[in-house]
């Protein structure tokens, strides 16, 4: 069974609902994409990485590259690693988990948001002092930013 079978699976036992996938993208400064989400949107105002919802028949590779094109119009290249999930209760009073994984895009440039207000590039030190920023989000980054070191 596959890592992404696998995060599923577990997360069916665990009474995991709603599956999201949620996509660390760094540019060549080592920051990261943060999106703001619409103020007249679900959490309206936090920021936020890109993610989305596993629609039926997609397995979170498929998730992935689709949420990142939909909310970005940026091409997955290559997803180099799972750094953890969070758990949340959706908007529909759903139990949600967000895997959240590092990927390779083809470049960082032309960023169309579709479904957000704006985007920034953050250094780990900016979403650490940030209010807008879950603390759920700023975990996984820490774990992110922790195996970047050498």
């Amino acid at each position: 069974m596959e890592l992404y079978e696998l995060l599923i699976k577990k997360g069916k036992e665990e009474g995991i609902v709603k599956n999201v996938v949620g996509a660390i993208i760094l540019n060549e400064r080592n920051q990261v994409l943060i999106m703001s989400r619409k103020t007249d949107d679900f959490m309206g105002g936090i920021d936020e990485l890109p993610s989305g919802n596993i629609e039926q028949g997609e397995n979170i590779y498929e998730a992935l590259v689709r949420e990142v094109k939909e909310e970005t119009n940026l091409d997955v290249v290559n997803v180099k690693s799972y750094i953890g999930s969070f758990d949340y209760i959706s908007g529909s009073g759903k139990k949600a988990r967000q895997y959240n994984f590092v990927l390779d895009v083809k470049n960082t440039e032309n960023i169309i948001l579709t479904e957000h207000d704006e985007y920034n590039w953050l250094t780990i030190e900016e979403i650490r002092k940030s209010s807008k920023i879950t603390e759920e989000v700023k975990y996984i980054l820490e774990i992110c930013y922790f195996n970047l070191k050498d």
